[in-house]
């Protein structure tokens, strides 16, 4: 006889509300401003679907999203997709999305979930994100063009994006507590 026990901890609700997220991180990205690392929103969205969601279900969101252009789907940047994508110098940022949602998702498990504490943590799991990413485009564009410095890497890939993500950040985390309000999700 089979045992009846849970197999996972997501109920047919969190798996919509994951899906719904991960569709709109693909159309958050879509909306692009094309540099050598594009200006997107993707970066608002993921912050409003660890908001709205929290850190496991947001997790499993971005998860989702990028397992999804992993395999071609074209929800990244540029309606473009594939493991090419992951693999070159703005993969690291896409999978430093995972990176900054785990420490999300840590900090409401271990240290709380009030409305400060998840911005600060959101604030650190952006810098992760940055310094995964970066270190992954400097690997990356070594390997395709020549070494750069850190410096460099940062100019190009941090500093331009860090007053537009927490702007992103603020609207996210404003969008995501009305959201909740109004959906009531738990």
């Amino acid at each position: 006889m089979m045992n009846n026990k849970k197999i996972s901890s997501f109920k047919t609700t969190d798996l919509v509300y994951i899906a719904i997220c991960a569709v709109l991180l693909a159309v958050c990205s879509w909306i692009s401003i094309p540099t050598l690392v594009p200006f997107t929103m993707q970066t608002f969205g993921v912050f409003f679907v660890l908001m709205f969601l929290g850190g496991k279900r947001g997790t499993a969101a971005i998860v989702v999203f990028i397992l999804l252009g992993a395999v071609g789907v074209p929800v990244f940047a540029g309606f473009s997709g594939g493991i090419g994508i992951l693999l070159g110098t703005t993969g690291g940022y896409i999978i430093g999305f995972i990176v900054m949602g785990i420490i999300y998702w840590l900090t409401e498990a271990f240290i709380g979930d009030s409305l400060v504490i998840r911005i600060i943590f959101l604030v650190i799991g952006l810098a992760a994100c940055y310094a995964f990413g970066t270190a992954w485009f400097m690997a990356a564009y070594a390997k395709n063009a020549g070494a750069i410095g850190l410096g460099t890497a940062l100019s190009w890939c941090v500093i331009p994006f860090i007053i537009p993500d927490l702007v992103k950040m603020a609207l996210a985390v404003l969008v995501a507590e009305r959201v909740k309000k109004a959906v009531r999700i738990r």
